[in-house]
């Protein structure tokens, strides 16, 4: 592991393992870019809190799971999470309309506003990169943070060092799915992405 890179490292989804758990790199919570997912431009205001830091551009098309994440240009590796295919990620065995608890867990924790999760639509093409118009269009499941403004509620907004667990009932789908979990920071314009490959039983 390259420890001149800790700093990098703030959080990423363990259970079910997501692409980036799964590879074990050191790159693995680094997947930043900016929130609001599936925007497609940067600036924007947090209609829930106005006052939270505006957006930076979300990822492009094809580089989703990675958040576009290139260390600065200087390694390329966590471009690997963009691959795709039927047979490219090993699957997590889930039921559908089941509980899951996913878990973060965190190398630097921030004052967030948001998590929220979307899963690919019925009928989505696995031999395509992923893209916004693969995803559903709102979240099927959203933890939110109501303090506001952020500054004066920085305690109760930054999660535990610890890790985060959410219970979160399962849609009702059938077979190969992608789930996107986007942790979104209140006081910075980005937010940290994770996908993680589902197979529905």
């Amino acid at each position: 592991m390259d420890t001149d890179n800790t700093m990098l490292r703030h959080g990423r989804i363990t259970f079910p393992e997501s692409r980036s758990e799964k590879l074990g790199q050191w790159w693995a919570n680094a997947l930043e870019s900016g929130k609001f997912f599936p925007a497609t431009q940067a600036g924007l205001a947090d209609k829930f809190a106005p006052s939270d830091e505006p957006n930076a551009l979300p990822p492009n098309d094809g580089q989703i799971a990675s958040a576009g994440f290139t260390d600065g240009g200087t390694t390329t590796a966590p471009l690997k999470l963009d691959e795709y295919g039927e047979d490219r990620w090993e699957k997590n065995e889930i039921k559908a309309n089941s509980v899951v608890d996913f878990t973060w867990n965190y190398s630097a924790t921030h004052a967030t506003r948001r998590w929220n999760y979307f899963i690919t639509k019925d009928g989505w093409n696995h031999n395509e990169p992923l893209s916004c118009a693969q995803f559903e269009l709102e979240p099927f499941f959203m933890m939110q943070n109501p303090q506001q403004p952020h500054w004066e509620h920085a305690n109760e907004l930054t999660p535990s060092a610890d890790g985060t667990v959410h219970s979160i009932q399962m849609p009702n789908k059938k077979g190969y799915h992608v789930i996107l979990g986007v942790w979104e920071i209140a006081n910075t314009p980005r937010a940290f992405y994770q996908v993680v490959d589902v197979n529905f039983v």
